[in-house]
């Protein structure tokens, strides 16, 4: 790989993941947590689908809109971990050009849909809770399939421009990624032309996409806040802000680290690359593996269902 100014790939076939800079020599050991996360991740998320599917009392939009969220969090971890893995263990860095804009894509892609679900299920527990009566017919099964599809067409269109633009750009100096996956921005400034395009962008479908769904989600809490201090009696007050207590909790997994990782691309230059790289991951593997047992631990259908099998299995 030449650092030459002189050679321009305009196309590279490959790239070349560095890994975590610097860290290189504990990459075997660094892989063990990674590694551990993504297992709970998969067999988590599966077992909550497993759950959701198997028991009648839960097939409503909650926890449709929870199925969506499982999904979407084997998808994203999933689009990173087996090559990440690969690069700790087998020293497989190199990943072919069109490979690399493909998981980009994937990962702004799941990442902006799974906003749009926690934006739907705030708007679930609002309805269940400013407007019990209706909730049935405005969050009918055929409403939750469209709101799902929708924030996966919103996800796809806003970020394509992510991996066309970074195709057009000529590459030169050097071909390698010094980060463990494809991030836009960690590919888009390998480029020799200008990049203020794709980083406005960027930034842009940050706020005007993660931004307006913190909004959303920050409203319709507001009002099922002021809902819940109106009702008369303290345990039903705790008993339905406990209904919610899950979903906040994984909203604040989800939205801390991305924020914070793509403002750090940006602005954070001054920042050490390994810090960077390592937060970079807790947004993609940590969400992922948290939610399954948050919603597990906090929600009691959920809960009992998982604690009924389990007896089962002991019997």
């Amino acid at each position: 790989m030449s650092d030459s100014n002189t050679t321009i790939f305009t196309n590279p076939s490959t790239f070349i993941l560095r890994g975590i800079p610097g860290l290189e020599t504990a990459h075997v050991w660094i892989s063990i947590p990674f590694c551990a996360m993504y297992i709970i991740a998969i067999l988590g998320n599966i077992t909550i689908l497993f759950i959701v599917k198997t028991e009648p009392s839960l097939h409503e939009p909650m926890y449709y809109f929870l199925c969506m969220l499982a999904v979407i969090d084997l998808v994203l971890s999933t689009s990173v971990l087996p090559k990440m893995l690969s690069i700790f263990w087998f020293n497989s860095r190199a990943i072919n050009f069109s490979a690399c804009l493909t998981q980009m894509f994937f990962i702004h892609c799941v990442s902006s849909t799974e906003s749009g679900i926690f934006v739907a299920m705030a708007f679930d527990r609002y309805v269940a809770i400013c407007d019990p009566l209706r909730h049935s017919t405005i969050l009918t099964n055929t409403m939750v399939v469209k709101t799902g599809l929708a924030m996966m067409f919103r996800g796809s269109v806003l970020v394509m421009p992510y991996p066309i633009l970074a195709s057009l750009r000529p590459y030169c100096r050097t071909n390698i990624i010094p980060h463990i996956y494809c991030e836009h921005m960690a590919v888009v400034k390998l480029a020799c032309a200008d990049v203020t395009i794709s980083n406005y962008y960027g930034l842009s479908v940050l706020l005007g996409v993660h931004g307006l769904d913190v909004i959303f989600i920050a409203m319709s809490y507001t009002l099922i806040l002021r809902a819940i201090f109106r009702l008369p009696m303290k345990d039903a007050r705790l008993k339905t802000f406990g209904t919610c207590s899950s979903h906040l909790c994984a909203i604040v997994t989800f939205y801390i680290p991305m924020i914070f990782t793509s403002l750090m691309h940006r602005f954070g230059h001054s920042v050490a690359l390994p810090f960077h790289i390592f937060f970079a991951n807790i947004y993609l593997l940590v969400p992922p593996m948290l939610n399954p047992v948050i919603y597990g631990v906090r929600t009691k259908q959920i809960r009992d269902r998982l604690l009924w099998l389990l007896s089962l299995k002991r019997t």
